[in-house]
């Protein structure tokens, strides 16, 4: 079973459980589920940020509109 991305062409079970091997050895097992969280965080800023200018850009065509 091949894991294909569209971003990394091809990796296979053995370099998907090899990065995480290294991400296990560098960040230990205590430091993953608070790393975790901050990427939810970031994710989810993001996200919340993507949808306020969504609001700016459909507020700036109604006003064009009506106007």
């Amino acid at each position: 079973m091949m894991v294909t991305p569209l971003f990394i062409g091809g990796i296979g079970m053995q370099e998907v459980l090899l990065i995480v091997l290294v991400v296990l050895l560098f960040f230990g097992g205590k430091k993953i589920p608070e790393l975790m969280k901050g990427i939810g965080k970031g994710v989810r800023s993001f996200k919340e940020g993507m949808n306020n200018v969504e609001k700016e850009i459909d507020e700036i065509k109604d006003i064009e509109q009506k106007g």
